[in-house]
């Protein structure tokens, strides 16, 4: 995405996300927020006053601070159009338009422009002006229906899963209506839902549904009609997952137990047949694995060619060399703390890789430069619009400096 600009408008996950993942790759993004900040930048452990989730999520960004419910700061937002190639926004569908930057308001301003809108239920449609969160699209897609145990009512994943499934794909949109410029001159608008977002991963189902009319139910730490994918308690107290579904690793798994003869079993000897069987499957498999220390089991998995891994935490993560071999730990740069590890680039790309820059800045931290160098305007003009509220530049912040990153 070198070469590319990007501007960031909305807040909390999915629009972030989906910059950043821009960001990462070499877009050059401005994000432009309240003065009072991203409301992402309350969640999570904070360090000096640092959100260290904002960290990471506004990693790699320009940041500046204008406030749209002030006309000049709408009309000020305009002037900068030109200078970018696409906006990322994840307002509640409408509120664009109030503030008159619709799509069609932008691309009379830069015709060949990308508008991404991410957004609970889409710009079109009956739910279009209901407020939506990533859980609350989790829950009307049917994915949230799937997690957990069944004899329990839904459980939900301690992170916000469907704000970054719903980013990816709006970023993966952004990429693919970026390909049709260069190739048709024209820009378009990309349309990411979280409902449908989330919806797109229960494509087995819909099928299933119309033919037989099952639903689907929650299975806790087991996968159906896979087995055996299921979580298998130690004898040292913990739990090591064990994905043996496919008939060759099955064998293997047998053969790792001390039971070859499990394998050629007709109750276990095929996939079809294993599913029949499942929870005397389970049974077989637990059994052995409780008669062994987590570690024990780890060595003999591995040794075997069998899939298999402990329940890793943070912990483990930052102890486990194949994260630091794969860059996927990076020590990065703070201006507020020093530094501060962030997860890495993902994917891996051999020709243009991408890179953690720096951290996520403070709200308001490149106003000033970016106003000079986009809108072309000098110190007093910019401290005027401070004044008025239309623009907050954070005081710690050298007025000289240009936004890390900026040019090109």
């Amino acid at each position: 995405m070198t070469g590319y600009r990007v501007l960031e408008l909305g807040s909390t996950a999915a629009g972030p996300f989906c910059a950043r993942l821009l960001a990462d790759f070499g877009a050059e993004v401005v994000k432009i927020e309240a003065a009072e900040g991203d409301p992402i930048r309350q969640l999570g452990e904070t360090v000096k006053g640092k959100s260290l989730y904002a960290a990471s999520i506004l990693r790699n960004k320009i940041i500046a601070s204008f406030d749209f419910k002030k006309p000049e700061a709408v009309a000020l937002l305009k002037t900068l159009i030109p200078h970018f190639d696409i906006v990322v926004e994840n307002f509640r569908p409408g509120t664009l338009e109030k503030w008159g930057l619709a799509y069609t308001d932008l691309i009379r301003i830069k015709p060949d422009l990308i508008m991404t809108r991410i957004s609970g239920y889409g710009q079109t449609g009956p739910y279009k002006d209901r407020p939506g969160y990533g859980v609350i699209g989790e829950a009307m897609s049917g994915l949230r229906h799937m997690i957990g145990d069944a004899d329990r009512p839904p459980s939900r994943v301690a992170i916000p899963l469907t704000d970054y499934i719903t980013a990816l794909y709006a970023a993966f949109g952004t990429v693919m209506a970026v390909l049709t410029r260069e190739k048709t001159g024209a820009g378009q608008c990309v349309d990411a839902t979280l409902i449908e977002s989330a919806f797109s991963f229960m494509e087995s189902f819909v099928p299933a549904y119309e033919k037989t009319g099952k639903t689907g139910m929650r299975a806790g730490t087991r996968l159906p009609d896979a087995a055996p994918n299921n979580l298998y308690p130690t004898r040292d107290g913990s739990y090591i997952h064990i994905a043996a579904f496919a008939d060759s690793v099955f064998r293997r798994l047998t053969a790792v137990m001390g039971q070859p003869e499990l394998g050629t079993d007709p109750r276990f000897a095929d996939q079809n047949s294993r599913n029949r069987n499942e929870d005397l499957t389970d049974e077989l498999v637990a059994k052995w694995t409780r008669s062994r220390d987590l570690a024990e089991l780890e060595r003999a998995l591995e040794a075997g060619n069998v899939p298999a891994s402990r329940i890793y935490t943070m912990a483990d993560i930052f102890k486990d060399p194949h994260y630091r071999a794969r860059d996927m730990l990076v020590q990065t740069n703070d201006d507020d703390i020093g530094s501060v590890t962030l997860a890495g680039i993902v994917p891996k790309l051999s020709g243009t890789p991408g890179k953690v820059r720096w951290s996520g800045h403070r709200t308001g931290q490149d106003t000033r430069a970016v106003l000079k160098q986009y809108a072309n305007l000098s110190d007093a003009r910019i401290d005027a619009l401070a004044a008025a509220g239309v623009v907050f530049c954070d005081p710690k912040s050298d007025s000289t400096a240009a936004p890390t990153g900026a040019g090109g």
